[in-house]
């Protein structure tokens, strides 16, 4: 009988195919859907590492309100409250730090964070672009944005094999991205995260 034959085949190929790669591809909804999956507590895209700049506003205390800069040991030095740790905070959990020192001084001090700059946190682009390198990643940066700091695509590109190499949960997510499509609006831009490695591939035709 060939029946079962052709079964046995087939089990032992899914069973390959589960178990070759722990390397993902996936087009662009698909990436977006694993990004938006993740929990806000555990995101550590938008936390605070050193040379990052944080807007820091309390209401009605302009004295308390500024810029100011995560120093490498992780730490900003605010009015009234010494060195405080920002390192690895949110900009909610870095407000909540600071509402709490001000509360001793002020009452009910309405206070707010806002990350001007992610100046810890990068994005490599590299293949075919004008100016291959590391950029500073910025909150809410898209691929289309990170092409354009790397001086546009070369005319040997095939922008719509472009992937992303991304660290997911200890394992390295490829993930194809395309780009033609989104610059010619057909796809949902796609948002990159600190660390994120693009590569746009030579195009062979």
């Amino acid at each position: 009988m060939r029946i079962p034959s052709l079964l046995v085949l087939l089990l032992a190929s899914l069973t390959a195919c589960g178990t070759a790669s722990p390397t993902v591809r996936a087009d662009a909804t698909t990436a977006a859907a694993t990004e938006a999956s993740a929990p806000d507590g555990s995101d550590t895209r938008r936390t605070l590492g050193p040379g990052d700049l944080v807007d820091v506003r309390v209401y009605q205390e302009p004295e308390h309100s500024g810029v100011w800069a995560v120093s490498p040991e992780g730490t900003i030095d605010y009015p009234l409250c010494g060195k405080l740790h920002l390192a690895g905070r949110t900009s909610g959990t870095a407000a909540d730090v600071l509402r709490e020192c001000l509360a001793r001084y002020l009452r009910h001090p309405d206070v707010s964070v806002a990350i001007r700059e992610y100046n810890s946190k990068k994005v490599f682009v590299f293949g075919e672009v004008q100016k291959p390198g590391t950029f500073t990643y910025v909150e809410g940066m898209t691929i289309i944005e990170a092409i354009t700091m790397a001086g546009g695509l070369t005319k040997l590109a095939s922008p719509n094999g472009t992937h992303v190499a991304r660290q997911t949960e200890g394992q390295q997510q490829k993930i194809r991205v395309p780009v033609k499509d989104i610059r010619d609006g057909q796809e949902k831009n796609f948002s990159l995260q600190p660390g994120d490695i693009v590569f746009v591939p030579e195009s062979f035709f």
